[in-house]
């Protein structure tokens, strides 16, 4: 399959902002999605992709509260 450079998304701000992610929750404790998008100075959907990448590496924890969900490092 032929790619258009043009068209390829980076995934080193995604790495870079699972590594941001990681320090935040690793000083700061349990944040919500919605904090976590706020503090970051990146757009919502690399804030999302990150939070994938370190779920997909069983680096988080999720706990739903009566507010919205919480995420935490293991």
């Amino acid at each position: 399959m032929a790619t258009n450079s043009h068209n390829n998304v980076s995934v080193l701000p995604i790495g870079q902002t699972a590594g941001e992610i990681w320090c935040k929750l690793s000083e700061e404790g349990p944040l919500s999605y919605t904090r976590l998008v706020k503090d970051l100075a990146v757009p919502r959907d690399v804030v999302m992709q990150a939070l994938g990448w370190l779920a997909r590496e069983e680096k988080l924890e999720i706990h739903e509260t009566s507010r919205g969900r919480q995420i935490s490092v293991k």
